[in-house]
């Protein structure tokens, strides 16, 4: 037995003075609303309608069960209402998944520009380079670099991630520009540990439309993009460089793109979430607002003719 359903209706039922006028109003057949009253009755153990041909009155115990239960019903339908509201009200609780690796750079200033445009709604970010599972996690949306992910999800493409090689001109004007994949040997680089294996990731290069993986020795490592970029800006080293990270300084002057020709692009950063007909409307606002403002975004990649330019 539905016991919300059938007291809503013991409950329309005493107000109407009418099971029939209680089936009408709850959408339901009169034989299902007396069905669904009777069977309250045997699980209570009570009556709780004095019923006769023209009329229906509530006995002592139906009086004192609709006293108990109008409170609550009148919590509960207050609750569905705001739960219906929420869903075109952009505001409430809004809970975002994203890797740290380009975060700061790529996602927080619009993160921070969706906040101030919509100061009800309160932003749950947790920044952590582990895939997040958006069920067992309770996320509304989440972003990552690779892959697209799988599993039930959603996944738009946002930004091409290029591996360039770049350089700061102090460090070129001091110690010259590898020319050669294999010159890097020569040359003071950066390395990246990854954070869930906490293993040294290897440079990638395009040649003859393969990618060939080389390991690189690292005079700086470090677990973090961020880190790894200003040691590249301050000079220490050459560094293979997330397009996210690089594109900006190359474009201000910053960096020196170095091997362009073997440049990969083979992974994208994506925003992923649930079917939107289960969404808020704030996670809908969230999700369109994020790919307004990155797909496609010119200041985190190179176009080939710019790539080109920098030969």
């Amino acid at each position: 037995m539905n016991e919300v359903r059938a007291i809503t209706i013991f409950v329309r039922a005493a107000a109407l003075g009418s099971l029939r006028k209680a089936a009408v109003d709850q959408g339901i057949s009169p034989q299902a609303a007396s069905h669904a009253v009777m069977q309250l009755e045997k699980e209570l153990g009570v009556r709780l309608f004095h019923r006769t041909t023209r009329k229906l009155s509530l006995t002592e115990e139906g009086q004192g069960l609709l006293d108990s239960v109008r409170p609550a019903l009148a919590i509960l339908s207050s609750a569905l209402d705001d739960a219906r509201r929420s869903k075109d009200a952009i505001a409430g609780p809004l809970r975002v998944s994203a890797p740290s690796a380009f975060s700061r750079t790529v996602l927080w200033p619009y993160f921070l520009e969706f906040a101030e445009l919509h100061p009800n709604v309160q932003l749950d970010v947790q920044f952590d380079d582990h895939f997040t599972d958006l069920v067992s996690d309770r996320a509304d949306v989440g972003f990552r670099g690779g892959s697209p992910p799988s599993g039930g999800t959603i996944a738009r493409r946002l930004l091409p991630i290029q591996l360039i090689v770049c350089a700061s001109p102090a460090y070129i004007e001091r110690y010259g520009a590898p020319r050669t994949i294999d010159e890097l040997d020569g040359h003071r680089c950066t390395g990246y540990r990854r954070a869930n294996t906490g293993k040294q990731s290897p440079w990638e290069f395009l040649i003859d439309d393969e990618i060939v993986y080389r390991d690189v020795a690292a005079s700086v490592c470090v677990n973090d993009t961020d880190a790894e970029t200003q040691a590249v800006l301050a000079g220490l080293a050459i560094g293979q460089l997330g397009s996210f990270s690089a594109t900006l300084p190359i474009k201000r002057g910053e960096l020196v793109p170095l091997l362009v020709r073997h440049v990969t692009q083979r992974e994208a950063i994506y925003v992923y979430y649930r079917h939107r007909t289960e969404q808020p409307l704030r996670v809908r606002a969230f999700i369109d607002f994020m790919v307004e403002r990155l797909a496609g975004n010119r200041n985190f990649y190179l176009e080939p003719s710019e790539l080109r330019a920098a030969r």
